[in-house]
Parts: C-alpha cells; structure tokens; sequence
C-alpha cells in the first residue's frame, strides 16, 4: 500500500501501524481509531465519521494486501465500538467490506472478519435487524467453513444474533423466508445444522408466527430429516415435532392445503429405501394422518395423491409398523370424509335434497361402524375434525375421478399387495355406497378388472370385490335403459357369453338392475374361459353372492343364461356345480324350502326356471324332482337314462346323489319311504337308480336302504283309517311335466350329438381296424 497518500484524517501512524503483520501493532491502530472517531462523535462530525468509515472500508479491508485487510477490519470494529448507540446509522457502510472478507481464501482473516463483525452486532444489537438477511447469508457461509478456528468464532457470532432476534420484536419474517426458502435446500450438514437451529429459535419466539409461512420450506425440512447425520436428523424431528405440536394448538390459522401435496410427495419412497427415507416416510405419515383428522374436508381435492401415497404401505411388514398404522388411520380418516353430499351436482347442492332410502341408510351405518371398529383396532379414536364455515364446505369437491384412476391403478398393478388390494375394494365399496350416482359413470371401466379380481389368490380379497360387484348389481343407481345396455353387451366380446342376449332372457326373471345381468352374463363368461377358478372357487364365489344378493336372483338368472349357453360340456359342469351348492349349502336354506313345496305360482315358476337348464345335467334334474318331491317325474326320467350313454362320470354322479339321499338334506325324502302306498314313485325311482349303479359301496348303500322299506300291509292301521290323499301334483298350480320331459329329451339329444362329434374328431382313422 501507498502509505504517502493522504488518508487523513487518519495520521501516517495509524496507516503504518494497520498495515502492520504483528496483530498488536494492529491493535494499538485500532484504539487510535476509536479515540479519534469518539471525537467526531462528540463534534457531532458524521461526515468525518463516514468518511473514516469509508477510507477503512475501500482502503484497507477490501485492499490486495492480506495485512491491510486485518488492519482494516479491526478498525471498522473500533469505529462501531466508538460509535456505540449510534452506530446503527452508519451499519451498511460497516458491515458490507467485512461480509465480503466472509469469502477471503485465508481462514485467518475469515477469522478476524468475524471477530470483526461479531463487534460491530455486539455494538448495535437490534440495530442491525434490518440487515439480517445479509448476516444470515454471510453466517450461513461460516457455518459450513473447513477451518475449525473460522466455525467456532462464527458459532458465538450466531449465538449473538439469535440472542438479539430473540430479545426484539422488530424481526421482519416477510423478508427473511424467502432467503430461508433458498438456503434450506444446501446439501452441506453444517449449513443445514445451521438452518435447522434458526428456524428453531425462530419458532419458539412468541411474536414471530412463522407457522403462517410453513408451506414455504415444510419441503426443505423433509429433505433435511434424510441427512445422513444423525444430530441433524434429530435436531429436524424436534422442529417438525414443535410445528406439529402448534398446527394441533391452532388449526383454524394452517394452511392446510398448500402442505398437503408436500407431504403426499413426502409419503412416498423411492425404490432404494434407506432408514433415512424410511424416517421421512414415518413423519411424513404422521403429519398426514393429523392433518386429514384436523382439516376434514379441505384435504378432499388431494385425496387422490394421498391415497396414491398410502394405499402401498397398508401392506407393509412389521418392520415398517408404525408407517401402516399411520396409513391405516389416514386411510380411514379420509374414508370418513366421504359423504352422500358429494353424489350431488353442483347445482344440486345449493338445495335440499331428499332424505335417504333405508336400504342406504342401514348400508351407510353399517359402513360407519365398520369403519369405526377398524380405526380402534389401529389405536386412533376420538379424532376431533376442524370444520370449515359452511360457505368453505360448499367449495370443497371431492376428486373422485382422481381417486378411481388410483384405485384402478392399484387393482391392475400385479405387485400390489393384499392388504392394500383390500383397502382398494373397501373404497369402491364406500364410493358405491356414498356417490352412486358419479361412481356408475366409472362402472365400465372398472368392472373388467373386478371380474379379474375374482381370480385372486386371498379369499378375503374375493370376498370384498364380491361386495362390490354386489353393490353395483343392486344399486338402483345401476338401472339404465335396457335396451341401450343391449346394444353395449353385443358390441363388447367380454360382456357376451356366444348365443346369450339380454333380450334372450326370461320373462320371469327377477328384476335386478342392468348390472346384475351384465355382472351374471361375464360370470359365467369367466368360469368358461377359467374352468380352475371355477374348480377351486366356484363354490365359495356363488354361495357368497347368494348371502349378498339373493339367492333366487342368482339361480333364476344363471339358469337362463345356461339355457342358451352353445358349449354343452361348461353348462354341464356348471349346473352339476349349482346343483351341489342348491342341495348341500347352509346358505341356499330358504331357497331349498321354497322348491321343497310347490303351492305358489313363484316357486313353480322357480323350478320349471332350473329345470330346463338342468336338463344339461340327468343326474342333477333328478336331483332337482327330489329335492322339489317330483317322485313320478323322477321315475319317467330314470327311465329315459336308458338310452343315454353311461359314462364313468355318469355313474359317479349318480354315486354322489345316492351320498346325498343318506344326508340330513333329504330326511324327509327317507321318512316317506315309511308311507309306501303313496309314495310308490319314490321307491320306484329309487330302486331305478339302484339298477343303474354297479356292485359298488353306492350300491350296497341304497340297497341296504331300500331293504329298510316296510310291508305296506304292516303298516296299515285298523283304528284310524287314514283319509285318500290327493295327488301331489293336484295342489300345485299347473306345471306341463310331459313339456318337460320332451325339454328334457331335445338337450340330451343335443349333448349326445356333440359327444359323437368330439368322439369322431378325436378318433383314430385306424380305429376301427385295430378294434
């Protein structure tokens, strides 16, 4: 430096002496200075002041030379320390020249000028509050410094200014978030250490609200809890731990909405998981799961990407436990939110609209409870919702065309889980539930994929898409003009069983809605396309819809269906099937009783129903004549079986019958054989069945049964003379049995005809011969 340039006021001593390399000769400078610069003051000179200021500043601390540049801090420092109170009015011409030494390559003067700065705060306290951006900026800096000596004098320099942050109420917060937006998002653990730390003071002083800017860096904090370091790690918990605690202090004042996507971005973990995002998942969760009880409604919009951030960790293990609780209580706190309310227009729900069926109302309480049980299992009860003024709830509108794709998403996706497979099928089931009217706008796309579902590995998850594929083939939202669902049916292969056509079925079928038999037709389509399904779950999927539907829809339906069904081998097999589950199921009780005794025009109506596609089947629609006490019928169609062709197959169904005659199922079908002389068909059929069957354990079963028979003679009584009773079939309201026989005839002879066609495809051309 030129020390012949005139830098008075300052004398030639005071120059030499700052330029020096010895810090005592700096020292003794730097006492000049403040000596000088207290008699400005006392002059009331600001001119020379700034002027002393300026020549420090440009001269020395931003000088080429390392030594000037101490020189020139500890001087700036002395000035602030002469000024005293009155420093505040010269602050930026102080601090900038020493911020700027913030970046100097030499850790000794990074050192000195935060020495320096630490000073000229010290001096000026709240002074220096409009300033603060620029401190934190340059403090931020330090923090992440590699010099151990540089890291300790800024840790006391920050210290000193959360002390005077502290102390006033004069912090300008508008100001500051916007640099702590762009700060929280450094990747270097000392500068996220020493952004956590702040917002941590910040938050815990009582006229600074910095709950109201949350949504501004909640992402950055998220991002901070996955640091590698554990302390950070920590120190973020208990930040985003007081900031939960306030949101649960004060909800009306949360900006609910604007956090919920960051924390449904937040919920969500990568493919390679680490602890640190498991972490972030967890807390994540847990905000979530408060927010939704606290906020009600206003997360709705969001409530697709919240169900696509919880639905996958329902299925989680029991190493991540306390994230599928957290899930599990978001998913039905979000569940709960879902009210008939949203099934309505939106002109519509400015007015009253009409009270609900009682058929909904129970389905709607009983979801409740359901719902209730399982957020008790889970630990989370009395939950407390914040209510939005009634103008805000209007405005509110639930994304259910988001959450349909997410659940239909899920439904498709193979790798989705069990448990969240189920919870998929709980929320088609709620939405049918609640807004049946928008959810059967979604019903075509959905339904493919609920039938596939029937081929799930779980039981449980079969059981739920059956209530669903239930609720959609009853609900009265579900009925359409029909003949417009005809022409859909015949222009999609997969609602299309080959010769079945709405317009085909039954007059006497049972009025469901459009879906039933759309749901009935695909049904059957798929235990065609699917004969292991049918084999393994068959059973279980028909009794459970009879629970649900009822059980003579299910038949009546199916039946006509059967009716017109071209592959004569599936109709077969699926009538043996029926029939098993009509004559052993507990769940098929009452239908049983009403086929039992054919006194009205329904039950009749009932049997011819099943009995023309029974026919696919000899040894079922004698099971069916049992089952109704057709004991004559019974007998004329035994004797047609003679010019059946008997197979194995045959024979080991009429094995089967003769099994279910010994069951408690026909009791009362055995005590008539007590009455001989009125049940004389009874016994003729029986032993026609006993003359069909081999030298088998069948055989010696019905025929030790039938040896059981009494003498008619024996059984007369003299005392009491029994009344003649009339004809069974004379208390029945009129039903054709020789139509019925000649049915019977045409569909065996079709099955026979088909037999010899497969027999000659499937023949040797040598056959013959070698026979």
């Amino acid at each position: 430096m030129n020390t012949e340039k005139d830098f008075s006021p300052l004398t030639p001593n005071i120059v030499r002496a700052l330029n020096d390399k010895l810090y005592e000769k700096r020292k003794v400078a730097a006492l000049e200075i403040e000596k000088l610069v207290r008699e400005f003051v006392a002059q009331n000179n600001s001119a020379q002041i700034r002027h002393v200021i300026q020549i420090l500043a440009t001269e020395f601390a931003l000088s080429q030379h390392p030594h000037s540049r101490k020189g020139g801090l500890i001087g700036l420092a002395a000035c602030s320390i002469a000024l005293g109170k009155d420093s505040g009015l010269y602050l930026k011409e102080l601090i900038d020249p020493v911020l700027t030494c913030f970046n100097d390559s030499d850790s000794r003067l990074r050192y000195y000028a935060c020495e320096a700065l630490y000073n000229i705060v010290k001096v000026a306290r709240g002074a220096v509050l409009p300033h603060f951006n620029v401190l934190f900026d340059g403090l931020s800096k330090l923090a992440a410094d590699p010099d151990p000596n540089v890291k300790s004098g800024s840790e006391l320099l920050d210290r000193l200014l959360k002390d005077i942050v502290t102390e006033s109420n004069k912090f300008d917060l508008v100001a500051f978030v916007p640099l702590l937006r762009e700060r929280i998002y450094s990747n270097n653990q000392y500068a996220r250490q020493f952004i956590i730390s702040w917002i941590h003071v910040l938050e815990s002083v009582p006229d600074i609200n910095l709950l109201d800017y949350l949504p501004e860096f909640l992402d950055g904090l998220f991002q901070i809890l996955g640091d590698s370091s554990k302390e950070i790690r920590r120190m973020c918990e208990v930040v985003l731990g007081e900031f939960l605690k306030e949101i649960k202090k004060n909800p009306s004042s949360v900006k609910f909405a604007e956090m919920a996507n960051i924390l449904v971005i937040h919920c969500q973990v990568s493919d390679e998981s680490k602890s640190t995002n498991d972490l972030i998942q967890l807390t994540s969760m847990t905000w979530m799961r408060e927010f939704i009880q606290l906020a009600g409604r206003v997360v709705l919009p969001y409530s697709s990407g919240i169900l696509t951030a919880v639905l996958p960790c329902l299925s989680y293990d029991d190493r991540k436990k306390s994230t599928k609780e957290a899930a599990s209580a978001c998913n039905h706190s979000l569940m709960k939110l879902v009210t008939p309310e949203d099934d309505e227009d939106d002109e519509e729900s400015l007015t009253k609209t009409s009270p609900p069926s009682e058929e909904t109302l129970k389905k709607e309480g009983d979801l409740n409870d359901s719902l209730n049980e399982s957020q008790e299992s889970v630990g989370f009860s009395n939950i407390s919702f914040f209510t939005p003024a009634s103008s805000d709830r209007s405005a509110v509108t639930l994304d259910l065309d988001g959450i349909v794709q997410v659940l239909d998403r899920h439904l498709h996706d193979s790798s989705t889980g069990m448990m969240t497979r189920i919870a998929v099928l709980k929320w088609l089931y709620h939405l049918y539930i609640k807004t049946p009217r928008k959810m059967f706008k979604h019903t075509d796309s959905l339904f493919p994929m609920l039938l596939k579902t029937l081929s799930d590995e779980s039981d449980e998850v079969i059981l739920k898409d059956l209530e669903v594929l239930a609720e959609i083939a009853s609900s009265p939202a579900g009925q359409t003009d029909t003949s417009g669902l005809c022409d859909s049916m015949d222009n999609k292969t997969e609602l299309h069983i080959p010769g079945s056509k709405m317009t085909d079925l039954s007059p006497s079928t049972p009025s469901m809605n459009s879906y039933f038999y759309k749901f009935m037709i695909n049904l059957l389509k798929r235990f065609s396309l699917e004969r292991k399904l049918l084999e393994v779950r068959g059973a279980f999927i028909i009794r459970q819809l009879c629970l649900l539907l009822h059980a003579e829809n299910i038949f009546h339906s199916m039946a006509d269906i059967l009716l017109k069904e071209e592959d004569l081998k599936f109709a077969s097999t699926m009538v043996q099937t029926l029939n098993s589950i009509l004559l052993t199921s507990a769940e098929l009780f009452q239908l049983r009783n009403q086929l039992k005794d054919l006194r009205t025009q329904e039950s009749c109506a009932l049997f011819c129903c099943l009995y023309r596609s029974w026919c696919h089947n000899p040894v079922a629609t004698v099971s069916l004549c049992f089952l109704t006490q057709n004991y004559q019928h019974a007998y004329d169609l035994i004797q047609k079986f003679g010019d059946l062709e008997v197979t194995v197959d045959f024979l080991m169904e009429v094995d089967k019958l003769v099994q279910l005659i010994e069951s408690p199922i026909f009791t009362y079908l055995r005590l008539q054989l007590l009455d001989v002389e009125h049940n004389p068909y009874l016994i003729k059929a029986l032993y026609g069945l006993l003359m069909l069957l081999p030298q088998s354990q069948a055989f010696q079963l019905l025929s030790h049964r039938l040896s059981c028979v009494p003498n008619p003679e024996l059984m007369r009584t003299v005392e009491v003379p029994k009344a003649p009773v009339k004809d069974k079939r004379l208390a029945q309201p009129h039903i054709d049995y020789s139509e019925l026989l000649q049915h019977f005839d045409r569909v065996q002879s079709k099955h026979l005809e088909v037999r010899h066609q497969r027999a000659g495809r499937s023949e040797h051309p040598d056959r013959k011969l070698m026979l």
